[in-house]
């Protein structure tokens, strides 16, 4: 259970946080608003470091089923805990979801325009090609999972290497973010956008499920691939 517990805590707080400064920077009447991706990809590396910083020691802080298939993959996860890692990932994930809702409830009110809204919970491709959005994610989650187990593989003090992961997140975001919005993460991306689905978010659009398959199939495809791929260095 405390991986369970680790996981859901810390994947709450992580959308807490992530989805929480998009909803600053993109809503209306928000002291945020229009602070652009720079504010967004900050608070989105940031997400990721504190909880990780917190419960690394518990549950290895993996908050991403992608990466925790990738991890059993190459044998560093036993394949039973996997279930306790996703039902930890997804709920945390739901529930920072819905608290990022309550948090902002009035501004989501003030803020008219339907896709706004959906990107505070979810990802969404700037320009809609279905292979060069796949594409993106799996080059994405690769450069994610190649560069964490890497930075695990160096002699860090302890807690550096949580940072370095920070810095990674921030990287990718500033890099390689602006094509789909980086989800990188199936729980980040499907569990905020079924909590956007049956939310009673005022004057909400659809949830975009026609695109949703990608921010789920492709993070996994692509941890795996660089997990594996590291592991030739290994």
């Amino acid at each position: 259970m405390t991986i369970f517990f680790a996981e859901l805590v810390g994947t709450l707080i992580l959308i807490l946080l992530g989805d929480g400064v998009v909803a600053n920077v993109v809503l209306k009447n928000s002291k945020g608003n229009g602070s652009g991706w720079i504010v967004i990809t900050t608070g989105w590396a940031l997400a990721v470091a504190i909880p990780a910083l917190i419960f690394g020691s518990y549950s290895g802080a993996h908050f991403n089923p992608a990466l925790t298939i990738a991890l059993a993959v190459i044998g560093k996860v036993a394949w039973s805990q996997v279930p306790i890692y996703f039902a930890g990932q997804f709920l945390g994930a739901f529930l920072g979801a819905v608290l990022v809702f309550i948090f902002n409830y009035d501004q989501f009110k003030s803020t008219d325009n339907k896709g706004d809204k959906l990107a505070v919970f979810c990802t969404g491709p700037a320009v809609r090609n279905t292979t060069i959005n796949f594409i993106c994610e799996v080059i994405g989650t690769f450069v994610l999972v190649f560069g964490i187990l890497g930075m695990g593989a160096q002699n860090l003090t302890n807690g550096m290497g949580t940072l370095f992961v920070g810095l990674l997140i921030w990287a990718i975001g500033l890099s390689l973010g602006g094509t789909t919005g980086y989800a990188i993460n199936p729980a980040r991306d499907l569990a905020p956008r079924i909590a956007h689905a049956i939310l009673p978010i005022p004057n909400k659009g659809d949830s975009d499920w026609g695109y949703a398959w990608i921010p789920v199939i492709a993070p996994i495809i692509g941890a795996v691939l660089g997990a594996v791929c590291f592991t030739m260095f290994s």
